[in-house]
Protein backbone atom coordinates (compact mmCIF):
# COMPACT_ATOMS: atom_id res chain seq x y z
CA UNK A 1 0.00 0.00 0.00
CA UNK A 2 1.14 3.59 -0.48
CA UNK A 3 3.38 5.21 2.08
CA UNK A 4 1.85 8.71 2.09
CA UNK A 5 -1.61 9.39 3.58
CA UNK A 6 -4.27 10.45 1.04
CA UNK A 7 -1.88 9.90 -1.87
CA UNK A 8 -3.46 10.55 -5.27
CA UNK A 9 -3.40 7.68 -7.73
CA UNK A 10 -5.32 6.43 -10.75
CA UNK A 11 -7.30 3.33 -11.73
CA UNK A 12 -5.40 1.63 -14.55
CA UNK A 13 -8.56 0.80 -16.53
CA UNK A 14 -9.56 4.45 -16.65
CA UNK A 15 -6.57 5.07 -18.91
CA UNK A 16 -7.62 2.20 -21.21
CA UNK A 17 -4.07 0.87 -21.35
CA UNK A 18 -3.12 -2.60 -22.53
CA UNK A 19 0.51 -2.78 -21.40
CA UNK A 20 2.61 -1.86 -18.38
CA UNK A 21 4.94 0.52 -20.31
CA UNK A 22 1.86 2.35 -21.62
CA UNK A 23 0.50 2.66 -18.07
CA UNK A 24 3.86 3.88 -16.74
CA UNK A 25 4.07 6.49 -19.52
CA UNK A 26 0.64 7.92 -18.68
CA UNK A 27 1.41 7.97 -14.95
CA UNK A 28 4.67 9.82 -15.54
CA UNK A 29 2.82 12.42 -17.62
CA UNK A 30 0.21 12.79 -14.86
CA UNK A 31 2.92 13.23 -12.23
CA UNK A 32 1.63 10.37 -10.06
CA UNK A 33 3.27 7.19 -8.84
CA UNK A 34 0.29 5.24 -7.43
CA UNK A 35 -2.13 2.95 -9.27
CA UNK A 36 -4.96 0.57 -8.50
CA UNK A 37 -4.30 -2.05 -11.13
CA UNK A 38 -6.69 -4.27 -13.07
CA UNK A 39 -5.49 -7.77 -12.27
CA UNK A 40 -5.82 -8.77 -15.92
CA UNK A 41 -8.15 -11.76 -15.98
CA UNK A 42 -7.42 -13.28 -19.43
CA UNK A 43 -11.16 -13.93 -19.86
CA UNK A 44 -12.14 -10.34 -19.13
CA UNK A 45 -9.41 -7.68 -19.35
CA UNK A 46 -6.08 -9.13 -20.37
CA UNK A 47 -2.75 -7.30 -20.39
CA UNK A 48 -0.37 -7.68 -23.35
CA UNK A 49 2.17 -9.12 -20.88
CA UNK A 50 -0.17 -12.00 -20.01
CA UNK A 51 1.20 -14.13 -17.17
CA UNK A 52 4.30 -11.92 -17.08
CA UNK A 53 2.24 -8.87 -16.10
CA UNK A 54 3.00 -9.07 -12.34
CA UNK A 55 6.75 -9.25 -13.00
CA UNK A 56 6.55 -6.30 -15.43
CA UNK A 57 4.39 -4.25 -13.03
CA UNK A 58 6.71 -4.83 -10.09
CA UNK A 59 9.69 -3.79 -12.22
CA UNK A 60 8.00 -0.65 -13.57
CA UNK A 61 8.84 1.52 -10.58
CA UNK A 62 5.34 2.68 -9.59
CA UNK A 63 3.46 1.86 -6.39
CA UNK A 64 0.40 -0.41 -6.59
CA UNK A 65 -2.34 0.14 -4.04
CA UNK A 66 -4.44 -2.95 -4.67
CA UNK A 67 -5.77 -4.94 -7.62
CA UNK A 68 -9.25 -4.86 -9.19
CA UNK A 69 -11.24 -7.84 -10.46
CA UNK A 70 -14.10 -7.61 -12.92
CA UNK A 71 -16.03 -10.73 -13.93
CA UNK A 72 -16.61 -11.88 -17.52
CA UNK A 73 -20.26 -11.32 -18.45
CA UNK A 74 -20.95 -8.32 -16.24
CA UNK A 75 -23.22 -6.07 -18.31
CA UNK A 76 -23.45 -2.39 -17.37
CA UNK A 77 -25.82 -1.40 -20.20
CA UNK A 78 -28.57 -0.53 -17.68
CA UNK A 79 -28.95 -0.80 -13.89
CA UNK A 80 -31.24 -3.76 -14.55
CA UNK A 81 -28.68 -5.67 -16.64
CA UNK A 82 -25.93 -5.25 -14.04
CA UNK A 83 -28.34 -6.34 -11.30
CA UNK A 84 -28.76 -9.63 -13.18
CA UNK A 85 -25.11 -10.09 -14.15
CA UNK A 86 -23.02 -8.34 -11.47
CA UNK A 87 -20.73 -9.97 -8.95
CA UNK A 88 -22.05 -12.99 -7.08
CA UNK A 89 -25.71 -12.03 -7.55
CA UNK A 90 -26.76 -14.84 -9.90
CA UNK A 91 -26.62 -18.20 -8.04
CA UNK A 92 -25.96 -20.03 -11.34
CA UNK A 93 -22.78 -17.99 -11.90
CA UNK A 94 -21.38 -18.29 -8.39
CA UNK A 95 -19.26 -21.44 -8.89
CA UNK A 96 -17.41 -20.05 -11.92
CA UNK A 97 -17.00 -16.66 -10.27
CA UNK A 98 -15.51 -18.26 -7.18
CA UNK A 99 -12.99 -19.91 -9.54
CA UNK A 100 -12.24 -16.45 -11.07
CA UNK A 101 -11.79 -15.12 -7.54
CA UNK A 102 -9.27 -17.87 -6.72
CA UNK A 103 -7.30 -16.91 -9.81
CA UNK A 104 -7.45 -13.22 -8.84
CA UNK A 105 -6.28 -13.91 -5.29
CA UNK A 106 -3.21 -15.66 -6.68
CA UNK A 107 -2.62 -12.79 -9.12
CA UNK A 108 -2.95 -10.28 -6.27
CA UNK A 109 -0.19 -12.05 -4.35
CA UNK A 110 1.96 -12.34 -7.50
CA UNK A 111 1.69 -8.54 -7.74
CA UNK A 112 3.05 -8.31 -4.21
CA UNK A 113 -0.31 -6.99 -2.97
CA UNK A 114 -2.73 -7.86 -0.18
CA UNK A 115 -5.82 -5.93 -1.36
CA UNK A 116 -8.34 -7.00 -4.01
CA UNK A 117 -11.33 -4.86 -5.01
CA UNK A 118 -14.48 -6.15 -6.72
CA UNK A 119 -18.22 -5.61 -7.07
CA UNK A 120 -20.00 -8.12 -4.85
CA UNK A 121 -23.28 -7.67 -6.72
CA UNK A 122 -26.63 -6.35 -5.50
CA UNK A 123 -26.93 -7.27 -1.82
CA UNK A 124 -30.34 -8.73 -0.87
CA UNK A 125 -32.25 -6.82 1.80
CA UNK A 126 -32.65 -8.20 5.32
CA UNK A 127 -35.55 -10.67 5.27
CA UNK A 128 -35.09 -11.55 1.58
CA UNK A 129 -34.84 -15.37 1.17
CA UNK A 130 -31.87 -14.84 -1.18
CA UNK A 131 -29.89 -13.11 1.55
CA UNK A 132 -28.52 -16.14 3.44
CA UNK A 133 -27.11 -17.96 0.36
CA UNK A 134 -25.62 -14.66 -0.84
CA UNK A 135 -23.95 -14.00 2.52
CA UNK A 136 -22.76 -17.63 2.62
CA UNK A 137 -21.02 -16.95 -0.70
CA UNK A 138 -19.39 -13.79 0.66
CA UNK A 139 -18.22 -15.76 3.72
CA UNK A 140 -16.55 -18.20 1.32
CA UNK A 141 -14.96 -15.22 -0.45
CA UNK A 142 -13.59 -14.11 2.91
CA UNK A 143 -12.23 -17.56 3.75
CA UNK A 144 -10.52 -18.01 0.38
CA UNK A 145 -8.99 -14.53 0.66
CA UNK A 146 -7.87 -15.09 4.26
CA UNK A 147 -6.06 -18.26 3.18
CA UNK A 148 -4.01 -16.08 0.83
CA UNK A 149 -3.57 -13.20 3.28
CA UNK A 150 -5.75 -10.92 1.17
CA UNK A 151 -8.31 -8.27 2.15
CA UNK A 152 -11.29 -8.03 -0.23
CA UNK A 153 -12.97 -4.62 -0.56
CA UNK A 154 -16.46 -4.45 -2.06
CA UNK A 155 -17.13 -1.45 -4.24
CA UNK A 156 -20.07 0.71 -3.17
CA UNK A 157 -23.01 1.76 -5.29
CA UNK A 158 -25.61 -0.94 -5.81
CA UNK A 159 -26.96 -0.75 -2.26
CA UNK A 160 -27.55 1.85 0.44
CA UNK A 161 -24.76 2.39 2.91
CA UNK A 162 -27.15 1.20 5.66
CA UNK A 163 -27.57 -2.16 3.90
CA UNK A 164 -23.81 -2.48 3.30
CA UNK A 165 -23.13 -1.56 6.94
CA UNK A 166 -25.66 -4.19 8.10
CA UNK A 167 -24.15 -6.79 5.76
CA UNK A 168 -20.59 -6.24 6.98
CA UNK A 169 -21.83 -6.39 10.57
CA UNK A 170 -23.72 -9.63 9.86
CA UNK A 171 -20.75 -11.22 8.08
CA UNK A 172 -18.25 -10.44 10.86
CA UNK A 173 -15.35 -11.13 8.48
CA UNK A 174 -12.43 -8.84 9.37
CA UNK A 175 -10.91 -9.12 5.87
CA UNK A 176 -14.04 -7.90 4.06
CA UNK A 177 -13.91 -4.12 3.65
CA UNK A 178 -15.19 -1.26 1.45
CA UNK A 179 -13.82 0.28 -1.73
CA UNK A 180 -15.75 3.56 -1.50
CA UNK A 181 -17.00 5.12 -4.75
CA UNK A 182 -19.16 8.18 -4.05
CA UNK A 183 -20.25 8.62 -7.66
CA UNK A 184 -21.65 5.09 -7.88
CA UNK A 185 -24.09 5.94 -5.09
CA UNK A 186 -25.45 8.72 -7.30
CA UNK A 187 -25.29 6.79 -10.59
CA UNK A 188 -27.42 4.03 -9.02
CA UNK A 189 -29.46 6.67 -7.11
CA UNK A 190 -28.98 4.83 -3.81
CA UNK A 191 -27.50 7.14 -1.20
CA UNK A 192 -25.89 10.39 -0.05
CA UNK A 193 -22.11 9.90 -0.35
CA UNK A 194 -21.25 12.21 2.55
CA UNK A 195 -23.53 10.44 5.05
CA UNK A 196 -22.33 7.10 3.67
CA UNK A 197 -18.69 7.98 4.43
CA UNK A 198 -19.59 8.59 8.06
CA UNK A 199 -21.54 5.32 8.29
CA UNK A 200 -18.91 3.14 6.62
CA UNK A 201 -15.80 4.96 7.90
CA UNK A 202 -14.31 2.11 10.00
CA UNK A 203 -14.30 -0.22 6.99
CA UNK A 204 -13.22 2.06 4.13
CA UNK A 205 -10.09 0.43 2.75
CA UNK A 206 -9.67 2.41 -0.47
CA UNK A 207 -11.48 5.13 -2.41
CA UNK A 208 -12.39 5.78 -6.03
CA UNK A 209 -12.67 9.53 -6.58
CA UNK A 210 -15.32 10.09 -9.23
CA UNK A 211 -18.20 12.55 -9.69
CA UNK A 212 -21.73 12.15 -11.02
CA UNK A 213 -25.29 13.42 -11.12
CA UNK A 214 -28.31 11.37 -10.13
CA UNK A 215 -30.54 9.92 -12.88
CA UNK A 216 -33.27 12.22 -14.15
CA UNK A 217 -35.59 9.23 -14.60
CA UNK A 218 -35.93 6.34 -12.09
CA UNK A 219 -34.44 3.05 -13.28
CA UNK A 220 -31.91 4.68 -15.62
CA UNK A 221 -28.25 5.54 -15.10
CA UNK A 222 -27.12 8.82 -13.67
CA UNK A 223 -24.41 10.74 -15.52
CA UNK A 224 -20.70 10.64 -14.73
CA UNK A 225 -19.19 14.15 -14.91
CA UNK A 226 -15.88 15.94 -14.47
CA UNK A 227 -14.57 15.91 -10.91
CA UNK A 228 -16.00 18.84 -8.96
CA UNK A 229 -18.86 19.44 -11.42
CA UNK A 230 -21.44 16.96 -10.07
CA UNK A 231 -23.64 16.23 -7.07
CA UNK A 232 -20.98 14.32 -5.14
CA UNK A 233 -19.72 17.63 -3.68
CA UNK A 234 -16.21 16.24 -4.12
CA UNK A 235 -14.56 18.91 -1.99
CA UNK A 236 -16.83 18.15 0.97
CA UNK A 237 -16.43 14.43 0.30
CA UNK A 238 -12.63 14.64 0.51
CA UNK A 239 -12.75 16.78 3.63
CA UNK A 240 -15.22 14.34 5.22
CA UNK A 241 -12.83 11.46 4.51
CA UNK A 242 -10.12 13.41 6.35
CA UNK A 243 -12.54 14.21 9.19
CA UNK A 244 -13.41 10.54 9.81
CA UNK A 245 -9.71 9.66 9.91
CA UNK A 246 -9.27 8.02 6.51
CA UNK A 247 -5.61 8.04 5.51
CA UNK A 248 -5.59 5.56 2.61
CA UNK A 249 -5.19 6.12 -1.14
CA UNK A 250 -7.39 8.25 -3.40
CA UNK A 251 -7.70 6.63 -6.85
CA UNK A 252 -9.16 8.75 -9.62
CA UNK A 253 -11.57 6.74 -11.76
CA UNK A 254 -12.92 8.04 -15.08
CA UNK A 255 -15.15 5.80 -17.18
CA UNK A 256 -16.44 8.02 -19.97
CA UNK A 257 -14.77 9.74 -22.92
CA UNK A 258 -12.11 8.76 -25.44
CA UNK A 259 -8.55 8.11 -24.19
CA UNK A 260 -7.38 11.71 -24.65
CA UNK A 261 -10.47 13.11 -22.89
CA UNK A 262 -10.02 10.67 -20.03
CA UNK A 263 -6.37 11.64 -19.66
CA UNK A 264 -7.26 15.35 -19.59
CA UNK A 265 -10.05 14.74 -17.07
CA UNK A 266 -7.80 12.65 -14.82
CA UNK A 267 -5.08 15.35 -14.98
CA UNK A 268 -7.74 17.86 -13.88
CA UNK A 269 -8.68 15.46 -11.07
CA UNK A 270 -5.09 15.21 -9.80
CA UNK A 271 -4.89 19.01 -9.53
CA UNK A 272 -8.37 19.27 -7.99
CA UNK A 273 -7.72 16.71 -5.25
CA UNK A 274 -4.28 18.07 -4.38
CA UNK A 275 -5.72 21.57 -4.05
CA UNK A 276 -8.45 20.36 -1.68
CA UNK A 277 -6.30 18.22 0.61
CA UNK A 278 -3.26 20.53 0.66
Amino acid sequence: MPTKPLEVGVCSWSLQVKSIPELKGFMDRLGINLVQIACGDPHHAAWDEGDNMPKAAKAAGFVMGGAMLGFPGEDYTTPQTIQKTGGFGDPALRPERIERLKWALNRTRELGLTDLMLHAGFLPEVGDPDRKPFLDTLTKVSQLAADKGVTVAFETGQETSALLRQTLDDLKCPNLKVNFDPANMLLYDKDDPIKAVERLAPDIRSVHVKDANRPKKPGTWGEEVLLGKGQTDTKKFLLTLKMVGYTGPLFIEREVGDPQQRFNDIAHGVRFIRDVIA
